[in-house]
């Protein structure tokens, strides 16, 4: 199995990091119940996909449920996973707030919790598992900053009842701070949606009609935003004239990265964080106690962090990241284009 080779050195670092455990492990597979926000996200089918086959590779089986983007659908369907008999949960949170209770309560009864991805606060979850978000952050601003230099920027964050959102703003404004107080660039607005909402979005865009020629650069959220915000000013007659940077390098965005109409993505290697997530969760569902190098305050108190790297893409280094990683193949990314 093409995940195999990197599974046994992973199980093998894991092992070494942990303590104990060896005499309580189960006697059969550990039962690994994945709840996930939505499939909207064209990356989360490959976080999935990728997870599933490492813990396959690792002799567990995975139940998952996927909420649609409803907060108290998902809690139901925790509570339908604790009745299934799950051995761990691994959580996409939709809302970092109102997914706390349901998650305390699966560790009331005694079954650990991975926060993957995304952070439920003030959960006291057995591990946080993510990209360094406030470096997603600030490399998607330092790119627009490249192009533009002075003048207007736009800046669309992501949900408010996301936790990765208040992280990517966090290291956005990190980098803005400095151009900003000195005068060298302006923020001509700053768009906060509720939810991971287009719509919302595109109404807040709307509003903007009379400063749409002042805007210079835009840093959003993810890809999807960046791409409404694209359609915006391509309505509004400036194609190709405002640096727009995202981050998960979905297709469709690479596929604008190499036609020229979007300027960089944040790709984020998804099948590493998978195939990490998967071996903590087996360790975890076998009662092997883990160590992690950092640590973040969830609001109550701090939690194991395991942080990986994000890459910032644009046109120069496309082939050499998200194609050479096979994230997307390059007849796919191109097929708008004849390849150079």
């Amino acid at each position: 199995m093409k995940f195999l080779p990197l599974l046994v050195a992973l199980v093998g670092l894991l092992v070494s990091c942990g303590h104990g455990g060896g005499s309580t492990a189960l006697v059969r597979a550990p039962v690994i119940g994945f709840s996930q926000d939505s499939l909207v996200l064209e990356r989360w089918n490959k976080d999935i996909e990728a997870f599933q086959a490492a813990a396959k590779d690792l002799g567990a089986r995975v139940i998952l449920k996927v909420a649609d983007q409803d907060a108290a659908k998902q809690a139901l369907q925790v509570r339908e996973l604790l009745e299934e008999g799950i051995d761990v949960l691994v959580i996409v949170a939709n809302d970092a707030d109102r997914l706390s209770p349901v998650v305390r309560e699966v560790k009331a009864k005694g079954i650990p919790v991975i926060s993957y991805d995304r952070l439920v606060r003030r959960a006291g979850v057995d591990l946080y598992i993510s990209f360094d978000n406030e470096k997603v952050g600030s490399l998607m601003a330092s790119s627009v900053l490249t192009k533009v230099g002075s003048g207007g920027l736009l800046v669309i964050n992501g949900a408010r009842n996301d936790n990765n959102a208040l992280m990517i703003h966090a290291g956005i404004q990190k980098v803005l701070g400095p151009y900003v107080a000195s005068g060298r660039v302006h923020v001509v607005s700053e768009i906060w949606p509720l939810t991971w909402d287009n719509a919302e979005v595109r109404s807040s865009l709307e509003g903007l009609l009379s400063k749409v020629s002042d805007i210079r650069g835009v840093v959003a959220g993810d890809d999807m935003l960046a791409e409404e915000a694209i359609r915006f000013f391509s309505e509004n007659g400036r194609t190709g004239r405002v640096w727009v940077a995202g981050q998960d390098a979905d297709l469709a965005a690479c596929q604008r990265i190499v036609e020229g109409t979007q300027w960089a993505t944040v790709y984020k290697p998804v099948g590493q964080l998978a195939l990490k997530a998967a071996g903590f969760a087996v360790m975890l569902a076998n009662h092997e106690k883990i160590s992690t190098e950092g640590s973040i305050d969830d609001g109550s108190g701090p939690v194991p962090y395991v942080r990986l790297d994000p890459v910032l893409v644009d046109r120069a280094n496309l082939d050499k990241t998200v194609i050479q990683d096979k994230f997307h193949a390059a007849k796919e990314v191109y097929q708008n284009l004849t390849r150079p």
